[in-house]
């Protein structure tokens, strides 16, 4: 194959700019759509009772998951 460009030309950046913006563009979008579902979640409940146990210890959130998987 044969390079028909002069050497000292400068090569064209503009699909690699295009392929950049498209990338950036995604991870953008993946964050705000992210971003969103985070911010509507509910924080669980802290129970002070439960707060001063050390190891491990089975909350709401736990149970849930267990039943879940049943």
């Amino acid at each position: 194959m044969h390079n028909n460009k002069p050497v000292n030309q400068p090569v064209s950046n503009g699909r690699r700019q295009f392929l950049r913006g498209v990338a950036v563009a995604s991870a953008a979008g993946i964050a705000a759509s992210a971003g969103s579902a985070i911010a509507d979640t509910e924080a669980p409940e802290i129970q002070t009772s439960d707060a001063n146990q050390q190891g491990y210890h089975e909350t709401d959130h736990i149970r849930s998951y267990y039943a879940s998987c049943r």
